[in-house]
């Protein structure tokens, strides 16, 4: 992922030192870039067996940030790229045949190509738009399981053992959002989902975008 990340990064800056050059002909493609943050909703459905049952069903709650890079070349149609880190959460669950897993924990994170639609409401500093996408989820995955028959844990803990892997997918991504622009600024709330068996990540998000 820190591959992903810097690539990310690498392309915003490339699309920043394009955008500025575009500025001296008045950013025909309507190159921008921005940040957010917000809360996002991680789960796990319930749905990874280890060989002492599942580590539990949660969802739960965390801070999410992302940051963007984008192009409006139309009034109607746009692109962006995208890197979203959804957080950590987890909980305690999952008695399995007498066992039990706890300390089940996810942390989701995606990079994520949008194709942007933009109603045509007659209000030149509004706007409401829906966003369509293909994301490369990577999902961290852990949990600690008590390995022997409920009660013969141990107070040494030789009983626990610690369980981690990691699942990446292209997924389907989508999204809405509305936006209130002021000079060469915009300033968003939306609202974004990945289709996973990892819990489908969202997150309701406020950001802001720079238009060079």
């Amino acid at each position: 992922m820190n591959r992903i990340s810097g690539s990310l990064l690498g392309l915003i800056g490339v699309m920043a030192f394009g955008a500025s050059t575009c500025a001296l002909a008045d950013n025909p493609l309507g190159l921008y870039i921005g940040a957010g943050v917000g809360e996002s909703q991680i789960g796990n459905n319930n749905n990874y067996y280890n060989a002492y049952g599942y580590p539990g069903a949660f969802h739960n709650h965390d801070a999410a940030w992302k940051v963007i890079a984008g192009l409006r070349p139309i009034s109607i149609v746009g692109a962006e790229l995208e890197y979203i880190d959804f957080g950590n959460a987890g909980g305690d669950n999952g008695y399995y045949n007498g066992l039990y897993d706890y300390g089940v924990g996810a942390h989701p994170k995606a990079t994520v190509l949008y194709g942007l639609g933009y109603l045509p409401i007659p209000v030149p500093y509004l706007d409401v738009y829906g966003k369509l996408g293909v994301a490369h989820l990577q999902t961290n995955n852990s949990f600690f399981s008590n390995v022997c028959p409920l009660p013969a844990a141990t107070a040494s803990g030789s009983c626990v053992t610690e369980s981690r892997f990691d699942q990446q997918n292209t997924r389907f991504a989508y999204g809405a959002g509305v936006q209130a622009k002021f000079q060469d600024f915009a300033f968003r709330g939306e609202y974004e989902r990945i289709s996973s068996t990892y819990g489908d990540p969202n997150a309701l998000m406020v950001s802001v975008t720079w238009t060079f």
